[in-house]
Formats: C-alpha cells, sequence, structure tokens
C-alpha cells in the first residue's frame, strides 16, 4: 500500500501555523534561525512538511533544534517532553518484530521512523537534545543501535532521570507502555 505524502493546502497551513507558534514559543531551541527562512525551506519541500505532520500527529511536537552550515539544512527534533505516545509500545525495529511470536507489538520504532520519513535519534543528538530542556523524566526512547550490538539480540534506548541522561539496553524485541522513540528530520 502506497502512502501518499503530500498535505493539502490547508493541511500544510495548518502544520506550518502549528510549527511557527511552537517556534516563537521555544526560541531558545534555535538562536539566530529566522522562522521565515525555515518555512520557505519547507515549501520548497512538501513531503518534509508531510513528514513534520506525521510527527506531529503521533504527538512528537518537532521543533527546529539547529541549522547545519556544510548541507544548509535546518534540523528539526521530536521536542515533547516524554517520548511521543503515538509511538510507544513498540519494538526496536522489523527483525525484533517478526522475532517476537506472542504478545507482537503493533510495529516497530524503525518501521515506523522509515514510514514517516525519519531518522530515529542517535546517543549524540539524544544528549544534544537536553542541552535544551528536560525530556523523558519519566518515559524512555529507543535510540540507534550499532550493528554489533544488534547482531547479539540487543538495542539501546535512553531516558532521563536524577539530572542525567542514560543509556540502557533491552532485547530489541522488548517493548513497553512507557517506551517509544524520537525522530530527526533535516530540511
Amino acid at each position: 500500500m502506497k502512502i501518499n505524502k503530500k498535505l493539502s493546502s490547508d493541511q500544510q497551513e495548518e502544520i506550518l501555523s502549528v510549527l511557527e507558534a511552537r517556534f516563537e514559543n521555544n526560541l531558545n531551541r534555535h538562536k539566530g534561525i529566522e522562522w521565515d527562512k525555515v518555512r520557505t525551506k519547507l515549501l520548497a519541500n512538501p513531503e518534509k512538511i508531510w513528514s513534520l505532520d506525521e510527527m506531529e500527529r503521533t504527538e512528537g511536537e518537532p521543533d527546529v533544534v539547529g541549522f547545519d552550515e556544510k548541507t544548509v539544512e535546518y534540523i528539526f527534533y521530536d521536542c515533547s517532553a516524554e517520548s511521543p505516545k503515538g509511538r510507544r509500545s513498540i519494538c526496536y525495529d522489523h527483525e525484533a518484530l517478526e522475532k517476537r511470536k506472542e504478545h507482537k507489538p503493533i510495529n516497530s520504532a524503525a518501521n515506523m521512523a522509515a514510514e514517516m520519513g525519519i531518522e530515529i535519534l542517535t546517543e549524540e543528538q539524544y544528549r544534544e537534545l537536553h542541552k535544551l530542556g528536560k525530556f523523558d523524566a519519566k518515559t524512555s526512547s529507543w535510540i540507534v543501535t550499532t550493528p554489533e550490538i544488534r547482531k547479539l539480540g540487543g538495542a539501546l534506548f535512553a531516558d532521563f532521570r536524577y539530572n542525567t541522561v542514560f543509556v540502557y539496553h533491552n532485547g530489541a524485541d522488548s517493548y513497553y507502555a512507557a517506551r517509544g522513540f524520537r525522530g530527526s528530520l533535516r530540511v
């Protein structure tokens, strides 16, 4: 089944309005970045607006967190206080999903990220996010796992407790009501 990754003009304006309001309410996340330039870049990339709408629909609250001067891209991360509600109770990847014989979750973080056109945060990105505020104080989020760990059946997740970012491991096929994933998108 092919997914239509295009929003109507009204839907585009609606998500852009939400993103602009969040941008203006959280200026500490993107010092020196102007919304009008972000908007112009987004309008030139409607498939990225669709991905941001998916991030918003799953309660990730995406926001601009940086600008890469080398690639001339704005960087968005999920900035919801807790791991996005619409992306919880999922295992790490498709292989882990297939491995489960009983009580399978409905999806995996890797599958959902690919469907949404976003990337799962790396450990480095997850730590960068925490320079902007406190996130995942009650939940946890899957993060990109090295092939070596994944080959052995594990996967990494992180959270924020005791004013510290902690990175842990779990079986890639595990899933919990309080664990989802955070994504990033470059535009």
